[in-house]
Parts: structure tokens; C-alpha cells; sequence
């Protein structure tokens, strides 16, 4: 399961010395914890929850479960007689028992530089009660659905604290979706009420986003379902005499007082008019264990999102642990993930773990190329980041304007780094290492998804040694497995579908309204099971290796090849800085190769560059993994949160129209691009 030993060839530990203050120093300690928290659960997952408050306390088993369909209802329970509130937790918690109520939870970045805030865990709280009054008194009550639809600013963070206060659940929605997208959320969770914001700037870009939530509103009204209530926020539009959250807070740098904000008196309420006559006190509702906490919708292989949903205890000790562990965070840290709380990412990681732990986190609104490309260190520097946390799609982004944009800041600061959202090709890891780090910090690169609630296959800083784009070893309490398509587990050095054999306390419990589908896509395939869709390789040492999603596995005339495998070849090419591989009907090999690829600035695609590219993925992987096309690619089709819509790129291959939904990408307009760059195969 983990090896005897870490080895010691082919490995990085980061030159920085966090043995005398991390939480676990060395690989033995992880291995015993590790081996504790599958041997006896109940003990490791009982120490844990010690840290926190409980209304009533927990009496049986930490954890039942059933994973194997063939033998009844799927299942997961966690600590299920016991009562809490993750709001309490975060917040209460740490004001009076901590006595952290001074110390800056979130400084929050704006999108120009020079527009900032600081809230401090004191004022969080108390705007936090506020706004759960508001909610209240707009009766929304336990159980509810609230869809929250905001920009990146402190106000989004008081929502969604707000709902739990009181037991409602919150559906966060990203800001960046359509109208369309929102409308569908709105409708499959049911939601009582929305909370929005006038709108916000993205780089240079304005988004009129009542303006969005407006025409949602009325397509909901179209199909059945009117929403009664509406809270907006003036973002942009702030009057002069209203003051903002926080207690440093400079004018907008860029307010828009002569935004066109839609109004319909009948449905809409002003947050601002509201929050000003409620009560900064509000008694938190006490949960149960598995009271559902909030749902999140994540992409599915058909095209319609599912609802996501997890629960109070479990999701909550689970975040806390795995920030708390893989960040090795310490009390005098400066956090910044980069994420948006519109995926699973931010819950966890910008709101729920880092907030448990009473961390300062920092908390961004704009792009990391907005003004310029070195935003992202200037941002580091101003505040000290200790431990920074992105996605590799904003790494390859920013490798590709060189060093020169990194090195303008001393980054000094900096100990831990981290990537999540995708697999990192070892190229950018080592850029990230040797560049952003300067071989002083290590890199956690965590593989999670919005199903399991937190990191799953992860390193831990100072504990287990770093192999460049290896997810290394699983969390505590989980066990994964590796399976052949027959569903036999393999031992040793082996690849094929990575898989699960156990719950741990943060895994999703059920598709929202659909557990058919929730059986169905995780379960039934391999009965006994959790199955990621995920493909994996674990190596002579033990690490595992995310390959990709199952989907993106190709099988080229009899032999089973990786498209992270192809992927990484390309970009291993000094012309190439990022791309995606998909399969393609061929007659005779069952699937050909056929390759996008996105060129260093100023370079152009020709024969001579397609020739060098196939020969270099020839040499790299061999002679069957040659591309059998090559396509210029000035942009890839990606969701927000930066993965590679590789579905939308197997309907380009094969010159079909047909796309379905694609409202999640980020900007559609590459599509046309990228049809009209389209090789022309005659097969």
C-alpha cells in the first residue's frame, strides 16, 4: 500500500527546513499515522475531532458504510448521532475559545492593485450573524436552498457562512457561468432564494452579473419555478455613504456608479439596506452529523452537471485536517489559494479548512496576468504568502513569459508551494520548483475532486519526498487500489483505473435528487469500490501517478496509451507550452492520436515544427504513441477552473458540430478557432 522506506534516488525534498516545526517530520511518522488511521479509525478520527465543539456528543462507530451495490444501498455515515455547526466551528470557535478575534482572516485583493481590505475573524463573525439574520428574516429556514451567484469578495464568504449558521444549504454558483447554467442549478437544487452581486471586473473585462441573474430568474419563471427573493450586492456601484466590509477599506479603485443594474422592486432587496437594521447575534442551528451541508455541481460525462452533495462533521474534520497537514500551516502563516469559491477548491480550501484552523488568508479577485504578468509575486511579496496553492494551467501560463516577471520580486517569504485542478507535467513542476520556489520549498501536489471533498493522494511537506508531477502517497484514512479492466486489483508496479476501497469522512455521500446516478457513475462499475473515472500508475516506489481521466486513455492498435503521457512529451518541446490529446476513429488501429498544441508567443506552426513534434513523442514514448495529427492551437477549450474540455476536442477531431453544453467553458469563442485550424484527415 505505502512503502517500508522513502526512497532516496529521483527524489526533491525542498532545500527549506520545516523538520523542527512540521506537524509530521519525517516519513516514519507518516507511515504510523498513516498505518493508525486505517487500522483504527475510530481512535485517529476521535483525537481529531477533539479540537472542535459538539453540541452532542459522538457514541458508536465513527464510520458504516456499504460500497458494494450487489449488496444493497450505497451508503457512507459519519459520526452520525453527533451534533455541531461548521459556522460555530470556524468562527465562535476561534473568537472566544481561541481568542483570535483580532487576527486578519482574510485580506482581500481586489482586482486593481491598491484595492484592498482586511476583515478580521471578530468582524467576520459579526457580519456573518447579520447577514444569517437577513436570511432569516426572509424565511429562509433549515434545509433550504440558497444559490449563491457572486464575484470573488469577502461578501461571498458571508453567504455562504450564513446559510450554514442557520442549517440552510448553500448551491454556490461561479460567477462566470450563463444565465443558462445558473438557471439549471437553480431548478435541479430547488433553491428558495438567490444572493448576487450588481457586478464585477475580470482583468479589463465588465461583467453585468444582475444582469445575468436577472435573465436566469426569468427562465426559471419560464419553466415553473418563480424565485420570490433576490439579494444584491452593490460591488461595483457602491454609494458613497455606505460603508464596506471590513475595517481598512479604501473606494474601489474601479467602481462603476453609472452601472446599469436592473431592478424589479417586487423580487429584488439590497444587501446593504438589509444587513444595516439586522442584529450582529444570531444563535447558530445545531446539525446533525450527515445533515447535508451544501451541493456543488461538477461536470458530467453527459453534459449535465451533478449536484454534488456533502455533509456537515465529515466534510468539516476532513477539510480541516488535510489544510492543516498538507500546507503544514502554522500560526504566523499568510495562505493564498489562488482558486475561485465557486469550485470545490475554494470551499475547501479558501473557506472551510483554513477557516477551522484560524489562518489568514488571502483572497483574490482579479487575474493573474491583470495588470500585468507579475501580479500573482507582487501579490505574494505585499502580504508575505507563506504557503501558495494554484493550478498548473496558471503555471504553464505564466512559464511562458519567462523568469524575468518572477524574479522582479524576492518571493522570501515563501515555504510550501502546492498545485491542484490537473496533473503537472514534470516540466512545470520543475519550473515552479526552481523558479517561483527557488529550490527552496517543497511542492504538494495534490489530487482531490469536487466528489471527495479534500486531498486524497497527496505529498506532506518535509515528510514525504517529491517526485515531479506524482500525486506520491494517499491522505490519512484513505486506501486506494489500482484495477484492470476486469476488475482485479493489481499489485506492485502497475497501471489502470485508480480506485478506492473505503470512505473517508470528507467523500461526497450522494448526487443531489438523483442517487441512481450517484450509483451508477461511482459504483457499479466495479462493485465493493469507489471508482474516480480516473486512470493511475504506481511506480517500483510506491507513487502514484495520475494518468487522466479513464475517457482520456486511448487504445492505439492494441496497446493502451495515456494522453498525460502524449501531453507531456509535446510540451517537452521548447516550442510547445501547453497540450491536449485526444483520440480519433481510425480504421485500422482501433484510435489515432491527434494532438492540439499551443505555441510560445511569436512562434509559428509549420511542417518542419510538426515533423520535429512527432519525433520527439516517438523518441520519448515509442513508435506506436506517434501522432497521427498535429493541430495548431492558439487556445484550448477550458472550464473555469482551468481543465480541458477534451470531450468538446474529440467532436473538433472527428469534425463534428454536435457539442451539447459548453456553457462551463471559460470562452467559447475558441471552438470556431479551433474547427476552422482543423487538420482534414481523409480516413
Amino acid at each position: 500500500m505505502i512503502p517500508e522506506k522513502a526512497p532516496k534516488e529521483d527524489v526533491f525534498y525542498g532545500s527549506g527546513d520545516l523538520k523542527k516545526d512540521a506537524h509530521i517530520p519525517s516519513f516514519d511518522k507518516y507511515k504510523e499515522l498513516y498505518l493508525k488511521s486505517i487500522e483504527n479509525p475510530n481512535e485517529f478520527w476521535g483525537d481529531i475531532a477533539k479540537d472542535f465543539f459538539w453540541k452532542t456528543k459522538h457514541t458508536g462507530q465513527f464510520l458504516e458504510y456499504n460500497f458494494d451495490v450487489t449488496k444493497g444501498e450505497i451508503f457512507i455515515k459519519f459520526m452520525e448521532d453527533a451534533s455541531t455547526n461548521i459556522c460555530y466551528n470556524v468562527l465562535d470557535r476561534n473568537v472566544h475559545d481561541r481568542e483570535l478575534g483580532d487576527k486578519v482572516a482574510f485580506y482581500w485583493e481586489g482586482n486593481e492593485p491598491g484595492d484592498e481590505l482586511t476583515v478580521t475573524y471578530k468582524e467576520l463573525l459579526q457580519r456573518v450573524c447579520q447577514f444569517a439574520n437577513v436570511l432569516k428574516s426572509q424565511g429562509v429556514k433549515k434545509g433550504d436552498r440558497v444559490s449563491i451567484y457572486m464575484p470573488m469578495v469577502v461578501e461571498l464568504v458571508v453567504a455562504m457562512l450564513a446559510c450554514v449558521r442557520i442549517g440552510a444549504v448553500h448551491s454556490i454558483v461561479f460567477a462566470g457561468f450563463s444565465a443558462e447554467s445558473l438557471c439549471e442549478r437553480i431548478l435541479d437544487s430547488q433553491c428558495s432564494l438567490l444572493v448576487t452581486a450588481d457586478g464585477f471586473y475580470r482583468g479589463d473585462k465588465l461583467i453585468n452579473l444582475k444582469l445575468l441573474a436577472d435573465e436566469a430568474l426569468q427562465k426559471c419563471r419560464d419553466k415553473g419555478f418563480p424565485i420570490q427573493r433576490c439579494i444584491m450586492l452593490k460591488h461595483l456601484s457602491r454609494e458613497a455613504e455606505e460603508t464596506p466590509l471590513g475595517s481598512q477599506s479604501p473606494p474601489a479603485k474601479r467602481s462603476c456608479p453609472d452601472l446599469q443594474v436592473p431592478w424589479n422592486p417586487k423580487v429584488d432587496l439590497c444587501w446593504h439596506t438589509l444587513v444595516r437594521g439586522a442584529s450582529d447575534e444570531c444563535e447558530p442551528e445545531w446539525c446533525n452529523s450527515e445533515d447535508p451541508l451544501f451541493i456543488l455541481y461538477t461536470s458530467g460525462s453527459t453534459g449535465k452537471p451533478k449536484g454534488v452533495l456533502h455533509t456537515v462533521s465529515g466534510y468539516m474534520l476532513y477539510t480541516a485536517t488535510t489544510f492543516k497537514l498538507v500546507f503544514d500551516h502554522q500560526p504566523d502563516d499568510v495562505y493564498w489559494c489562488t482558486a475561485d469559491i465557486g469550485w470545490i477548491t475554494g470551499h475547501s480550501y479558501i473557506t472551510y479548512g483554513p477557516l477551522a484552523n484560524g489562518a489568514t488568508s488571502v483572497l483574490f479577485e482579479g487575474l493573474p496576468t491583470y495588470p500585468d504578468v507579475s501580479r500573482m509575486w507582487e501579490i505574494v511579496d505585499k502580504y508575505n504568502v507563506s504557503k501558495f496553492y494554484t493550478a498548473p494551467t496558471a503555471i504553464r501560463l505564466l512559464m511562458k513569459y519567462g523568469r524575468e516577471p518572477v524574479q522582479k520580486y524576492k518571493r522570501d517569504s515563501l515555504k510550501v508551494l502546492g498545485t491542484v485542478g490537473e496533473p503537472i507535467n514534470p516540466e512545470a513542476w520543475q519550473w515552479y520548483y526552481n523558479v517561483v520556489g527557488e529550490k527552496r520549498c517543497p511542492i504538494v501536489d495534490t489530487f482531490w475532486q469536487t466528489e471527495t471533498g479534500g486531498h486524497v493522494l497527496t505529498p506532506l511537506p518535509a515528510a514525504t519526498p517529491m517526485k515531479p508531477g506524482s500525486a506520491t502517497f494517499p491522505f490519512f484514512g484513505v486506501v486506494p487500489a489500482i484495477l484492470n479492466e476486469s476488475g482485479e486489483e493489481l499489485e506492485g508496479p502497475s497501471e489502470g483505473y485508480l480506485v478506492f476501497k473505503q470512505p473517508w469522512p470528507g467523500v461526497m455521500r450522494t448526487v443531489y435528487g438523483n442517487k441512481q446516478r450517484f450509483e451508477t457513475t461511482y459504483f457499479k462499475k466495479f462493485p465493493g469500490y469507489y471508482v474516480t473515472g480516473d486512470g493511475c500508475r504506481r511506480d517500483k516506489d510506491g507513487y502514484y501517478w495520475i494518468t487522466g481521466r479513464i475517457d482520456d486513455m486511448l487504445n492505439v492498435s492494441g496497446h493502451l496509451l495515456s494522453t498525460a503521457e502524449v501531453e507531456s512529451a509535446l510540451v517537452e518541446h521548447e516550442a510547445v507550452v501547453e497540450a491536449a490529446v485526444v483520440g480519433r476513429p481510425h480504421p485500422v488501429k482501433g484510435e489515432s492520436l491527434y494532438c492540439f498544441v499551443t505555441l510560445a508567443d511569436g512562434l509559428t506552426f509549420n511542417r518542419t515544427l510538426e515533423a520535429g513534434l512527432k519525433k520527439q513523442v516517438r523518441e520519448k514514448i515509442g513508435a506506436i504513441a506517434t501522432p497521427d495529427f498535429i493541430q495548431n492551437a492558439p487556445g484550448l477549450p477550458k472550464t473555469r477552473s482551468g481543465k480541458i474540455m477534451r470531450r468538446v476536442l474529440r467532436k473538433i477531431a472527428c469534425d463534428e458540430r454536435d457539442l451539447g453544453d459548453i456553457s462551463t467553458l471559460a470562452d467559447s469563442s475558441v471552438v470556431e478557432q479551433l474547427f476552422q485550424n482543423r487538420c482534414c484527415p481523409d480516413v
